[in-house]
């Protein structure tokens, strides 16, 4: 099994909050080399490290494994359901539309 995504997910929460590599490791007890090294899937973290990376974010585990757990798409449906949320009433409409033309081409 490969564990990138565990990695990108983590460096897009990082992103998102505005964090450098070096202010998630501060935050989270872990060295830069070591972060960047796991948003990379070089390293996998320990469950501590993970505890603690998770934390320094403030997300879920499930947020970061959602694409490794069989589980995982229901998560991330949750997920793309919220951000749609977020959305006008038309751009909701124009999401929905390009799902449906996707979906009718599979």
């Amino acid at each position: 099994m490969k564990y990138q995504s565990i990695g990108r997910n983590i460096r897009k929460y990082r992103m998102e909050r505005k964090f450098k590599q070096d202010e998630l490791a501060e935050k989270s007890g872990l060295s830069s080399n070591y972060i960047g090294m796991v948003e990379r899937g070089e390293k996998i973290p320990s469950l501590e490290s993970f505890i603690n990376i998770l934390n320094s974010l403030d997300v879920s585990a499930d947020m970061i494994l959602c694409d490794e757990l069989s589980c995982g798409y229901r998560m991330k449906n949750t997920l793309l359901h919220e951000r749609i949320a977020q959305l006008s009433q038309k751009d909701q409409q124009t999401v929905y539309s390009v799902i449906e033309t996707l979906l009718e081409n599979l």
